[in-house]
């Protein structure tokens, strides 16, 4: 099966240039881009965007440039329409993947093993359309979670009976994580899985990780200077 990766980023609306921006000396996207060179199984090595910057410092990496057209860089664009267009490109170099890595290019924690292993799972159990990194956290349980109607808080979501405050009792919560995804190119074009990724397919895979963090803030960058540092 033909792998690529494919590392994804824009000209940013939260944090000016936050791709770019420098944690010991390399840009954000260098850590994501940098672990996929290590994973041998992938075969090509691609970078969809619409910034200059972004495209030439991953062209330095090895990284073959996708430009994304603007009606898909913009700040409610979404992922799988720059997903497709990626690949429609990728195949006009004649080159059709069946898996693609997707690289988020603000996120700086990540690992060669962590992709090795997602893209292995697809490799050996067919019935998976997707591998992704999830991180366990009950403090931001959905039946924890409150919105604002008129001025008073009110459950984000019915509760048909009394849930306890305590989250130790409440089922497990799980969060999708965006430093990368593993997912099948047939799964990408059917869109039929659950919302709002409905891309990666009916069937994903749950990646347990400990930490990640993708950036948006200054102080984003501080916390992932203390996770890097954790991680080694």
């Amino acid at each position: 099966m033909k792998v690529a990766a494919l590392l994804t980023g824009k000209g940013s609306s939260t944090l000016k240039d936050k791709n770019i921006l420098k944690i010991f000396n390399k840009p954000v996207l260098w850590y994501p881009a940098s672990e996929a060179l290590k994973v041998k199984k992938i075969n090509k090595f691609f970078v969809s965007s619409e910034n200059k910057k972004i495209l030439n410092l991953a062209g330095k990496l090895g990284y073959k440039k996708i430009l994304r057209p603007k009606k898909y860089s913009k700040a409610n664009s979404k992922h799988l329409d720059v997903l497709v267009h990626a690949i429609k490109e990728m195949g006009k170099l004649n080159f059709y993947p069946d898996i693609i890595i997707v690289l988020l290019a603000n996120a700086p924690i990540i690992k060669k093993k962590w992709i090795q292993e997602c893209i292995n799972l697809l490799l050996k159990k067919n019935k998976y359309t997707a591998a992704v990194p999830v991180i366990l956290d009950n403090d931001k349980n959905p039946y924890r979670s409150k919105k604002i109607v008129n001025g008073i808080i009110q459950n984000f979501i019915k509760q048909k009976k009394k849930i306890s405050s305590n989250r130790q009792e409440l089922t497990n919560s799980y969060f999708l994580c965006h430093n990368f995804w593993v997912i099948k190119t047939s799964a990408i074009f059917k869109n039929d899985g659950i919302s709002p990724w409905n891309f990666m397919g009916k069937k994903v895979f749950p990646y347990v990780i400990d930490n990640s963090i993708d950036i948006h803030s200054l102080a984003d960058i501080e916390l992932a200077k203390y996770l890097i540092k954790k991680n080694k």
